[in-house]
């Protein structure tokens, strides 16, 4: 089964990020599909239709959901920060989506959440969020090293987010801070328009953008990025509280049916491209089920690494909860990042499953 977008009917919250959550509920006729005929669990899985969902679409693919008795169903949003509030509700189970500012945020404000698996992270070798210099800047001498972005307009995502963390790592490895640069909140796709009516100088650009802007001569990854984040937690699966304690058996299901399709997407991984065991596989999926439709570009991309047992690094978010701190974005001074994390069904799944053994 292919995503299926609902409409969300929308009251805003505004979080101290500056991140809009969508208060609204999601369809009816959705909710009325609470427990399907014969045994199989109904389980509403909010995704935003990027690579980083692939060991959801995998799951769904293959029919490991099924094969543990769950009717999933693929919910798309325009951003992970509109599925809080209705994971908070408990109108919808599981949400995916980048570790932000919004999300410490919202569970402060009580609103029933916790990160449960790895996601989408970067790794040695598979680092898909990475700055951007333009072309044109590099071939003039303008940047030669991390200390050259000071006075730069640049890009990130949103300022709350692990990708605006990114690029304070750049700007503390050159000696600067955010106060040195100008910088712009901007989707990834816009990105590539950015760099090529030189609207932007920079960017901390995430794949398959970064690609696409190296491919028409715009941008250059340029040297150091590696040396940014050795491990770098950036998106994460999540379970309403509702979810997992009114149905934990389920929420188990789930998380074993999505340990075993990361360790297939794991396997297809090689030398920093989706080239080993079952890619070809793994890219039919992500074509399917996102969309960008060119087998090549995933071919050239650097995809996103993701725990094939499901944990979380918890020295990642830490590090940067306290970036989001120092930027004064976060309401409760107090909170850590292990407040959010829930291993549990992870850590089940694993004990049932085995350790990873890559093919």
């Amino acid at each position: 089964m292919g995503p299926k977008s609902i409409r969300i009917l929308a009251a805003s919250i505004i979080l101290s990020a500056g991140l809009f959550l969508s208060q609204g509920l999601i369809g009816q006729s959705a909710l009325a599909q609470t427990q399907p005929a014969g045994t199989q669990s109904k389980v509403l899985v909010g995704n935003v239709n990027t690579s980083s969902d692939v060991p959801i679409f995998i799951a769904d693919k293959k029919g490991y959901f099924k094969a543990e008795g769950l009717d999933v169903e693929l919910i798309s949003f325009s951003t992970a920060a509109k599925m809080i509030a209705p994971m908070g509700a408990g109108q919808l189970d599981v949400g995916s989506g980048t570790v932000s500012a919004g999300l410490y945020n919202a569970y402060s404000r009580k609103i029933g959440i916790h990160i449960v698996a790895d996601k989408g992270s970067a790794r040695p070798g598979y680092n898909f969020s990475q700055l951007l210099v333009r072309k044109d800047l590099i071939d003039s001498g303008r940047y030669k090293s991390f200390k050259d972005l000071k006075g730069m307009k640049i890009a990130i995502a949103a300022r709350g987010t692990g990708n605006a963390a990114t690029l304070n790592a750049a700007l503390k490895a050159g000696g600067l801070t955010f106060k040195d640069v100008d910088t712009i909140d901007l989707g990834f796709p816009d990105h590539l328009v950015a760099y090529q009516n030189k609207a932007i100088e920079a960017g901390v650009t995430n794949e398959p953008t970064a690609t696409l802007a190296v491919r028409a001569g715009l941008a250059v990854k340029v040297e150091g990025n590696d040396s940014l984040f050795a491990n770098h937690q950036t998106a994460v699966l999540l379970y309403s509280d509702k979810f997992s304690k009114e149905r934990p058996e389920v929420a188990r299901k789930f998380m074993r049916a999505y340990i075993r399709a990361a360790r297939d997407y794991n396997d297809a991984l090689l030398d920093g491209r989706i080239a080993g065991k079952g890619a070809e596989e793994v890219i039919a999926t992500l074509i399917q089920y996102t969309d960008i439709k060119d087998a090549a570009l995933y071919r050239d991309t650097v995809p996103s690494a993701c725990n094939p047992d499901g944990r979380v690094d918890l020295a990642s978010l830490d590090s940067d909860l306290a970036f989001f701190k120092e930027e004064k974005l976060i309401e409760q001074a107090d909170i850590k990042a292990s407040d959010l994390v829930d291993h549990t069904f992870a850590d089940q799944a694993v004990a049932e499953l085995g350790p990873y053994k890559p093919k």
